[in-house]
């Protein structure tokens, strides 16, 4: 019989649209989209305790976004997980927030999923795997559910139908954000959904980072132009990455961080430090796809 962990250490990786078509507005208000997704070895991290009650503490370079936050998103996922399993547990978390707030990288989304797969193994539940835990994700927000699994995902929906892909070719990326939140709601409220928009199949692999850059080049963000019109220097990030040579950029989600690829590990840090150093109050980190076994908890 496994033992129960006292202590685990859960990554959070940020999420990325590598594309995002949005498909028609839904009778219920949300919107249809299809996404490809990736997850970057960039993201917050929580450590989670066995305890009586929940319980959350903040740190990191970020904790101050989220300061009076009484109902963040890690302790509704935890709430939800302990009501639907009946086990009247509890959890002490500390979200270590190193992903800027409301940046279109999945930062709560990621946050509230690696609580999810934590607390599974916390009070060893391997039975809440699977359908019952994709449900809890789905009711807890529309990025939760591909967080889950935190590996490259076709998405579909309003974020409820996630299909796993095969792991992506190496890439070596740089997320980069200009330190403005912006409202994923009021980005939908001036998004124009294009008429007919094609509805696309996933793709079977990409066997290399050139056939992925090549799809991605016949794809778009859909949020992106409305993005822009609430925070017009996501035009001043894209091009800074152009400028330092990326191979490809676009913006993540709702906004506004955007990402670029380069041509190599050097190249992605030696970019993301001259943009960071040219911007003061930017964010910019440089790094690569998630490893799939790199998210689930970690005993220490």
């Amino acid at each position: 019989m496994a033992t129960r962990p006292e202590r685990l250490r859960v990554a959070a990786p940020a999420k990325i649209n590598l594309f995002l078509h949005v498909t028609r507005r839904r009778p219920d208000g949300y919107h249809d989209l299809q996404s490809l997704v990736a997850f970057a070895d960039i993201g917050d991290m929580l450590v989670m305790e066995r305890a009586i009650g929940f319980s959350l503490d903040i740190e990191g370079p970020f904790a101050s976004g989220l300061a009076g936050d009484s109902d963040n998103l890690v302790l509704k996922a935890a709430r939800a997980l302990d009501e639907y399993l009946g086990l009247n547990e509890g959890a002490h978390v500390t979200l270590v927030k190193n992903l800027p707030v409301a940046s279109g990288i999945g930062g709560g989304s990621a946050d509230a999923a690696a609580a999810l797969r934590g607390l599974i193994e916390l009070w060893h539940r391997p039975e809440a795997r699977g359908h019952d835990v994709n449900a809890i994700a789905a009711r807890l927000g529309s990025d939760v559910p591909v967080c889950l699994p935190s590996r490259a995902a076709w998405m579909e929906g309003r974020g409820e139908h996630v299909k796993l892909l095969p792991q992506l070719p190496d890439a070596h990326l740089v997320l980069v954000n200009p330190g403005v939140a912006v409202s994923t709601a009021d980005v939908f409220r001036r998004l124009v959904i294009a008429e007919n928009a094609a509805i696309l199949t996933p793709p079977d692999a990409f066997t290399t980072f050139a056939d992925l850059v090549g799809y991605l080049q016949t794809t778009r963000n859909d949020l992106e132009a409305p993005a822009r019109t609430l925070a017009p220097v996501i035009d001043t990030v894209i091009n800074a990455l152009t400028h330092e040579g990326a191979r490809f950029t676009r913006m993540s989600g709702s906004g506004a961080t955007c990402f670029g690829f380069f041509e190599s590990a050097e190249r992605a840090r030696d970019a993301a430090a001259r943009i960071e150093k040219a911007n003061p109050g930017w964010w910019s980190r440089a790094g690569q796809f998630a490893m799939a076994e790199a998210v689930w908890p970690q005993r220490f």
